[in-house]
């Protein structure tokens, strides 16, 4: 591992209101770790994935990705970094249903101004390390919920994310499926060098993980 993290939170706080959801959390995450982030209901975990994620900005604190410190970039150049360098990957899949798995994995990097040809050609790429590549022009109707959700994984990976942010990735789906998915991180991780955070209430996977973080009202208790 390099031993610069590849991500680094410093004393994050978050409130809503006057419930203070994240009380002076510091997190730091490298290359190729898979990282769960465990806890109850309310422990303030999807919140911290949120700002990590730069999908919300914490009210204080200090956020790094890949040697950019990320709270000062504006909406403008969050959102060029989002796209660029972070990949996502819901309980809900969230893929587009009138376009095709292919053309769903193909969305991010359309956004990032890459040719047709580059998009089409590692999206059958990402396609075929999904073993989907034969459901490439199928919508996701005609997908079971776990081909659906590993399309949604590809498209996470469509720009080479220096992150992939998992929020409850396999809470929609059965045992059997979401122990296929867990293991496809830890293939991903092997194959690409990819680092993954993941929060999730599911004990396989968190246990799973190289570290598993535990949160409680807004702060990591344990590792």
């Amino acid at each position: 591992m390099d031993l610069q993290p590849i991500l680094q939170a410093e004393n994050l706080r978050r409130s809503f209101g006057s419930v203070q959801v994240l009380n002076g959390v510091n997190l730091a995450v490298h290359a190729g770790e898979v990282v769960s982030i465990s806890g109850r209901s309310g422990a303030g975990k999807s919140t911290l994935l949120h700002i990590l994620g730069t999908l919300d900005r914490p009210d204080s604190g200090t956020l790094s990705i890949d040697q950019r410190e990320i709270t000062q970039l504006n909406d403008r150049l969050m959102s060029r970094f989002r796209n660029e360098r972070l990949g996502f990957v819901f309980q809900f899949h969230h893929l587009l249903p009138e376009f095709t798995a292919l053309e769903n994995i193909g969305i991010p990097m359309m956004i990032a101004g890459k040719s047709k040809h580059e998009v089409e050609s590692r999206g059958m790429d990402l396609l075929k390390m999904m073993d989907l590549q034969h459901r490439a022009h199928h919508k996701p109707d005609a997908l079971s919920g776990g081909e659906q959700q590993r399309v949604a994984v590809a498209r996470a990976l469509a720009n080479a994310p220096a992150v992939v942010f998992a929020d409850e990735p396999s809470g929609n789906l059965d045992a059997q499926t979401a122990a296929q998915l867990h293991n496809l991180f830890f293939d991903l991780r092997e194959k690409l060098g990819q680092t993954f955070i993941v929060v999730t209430h599911n004990a396989e996977l968190a246990g799973m993980a190289d570290r598993n973080l535990v949160m409680s009202q807004g702060q990591i208790i344990s590792e």
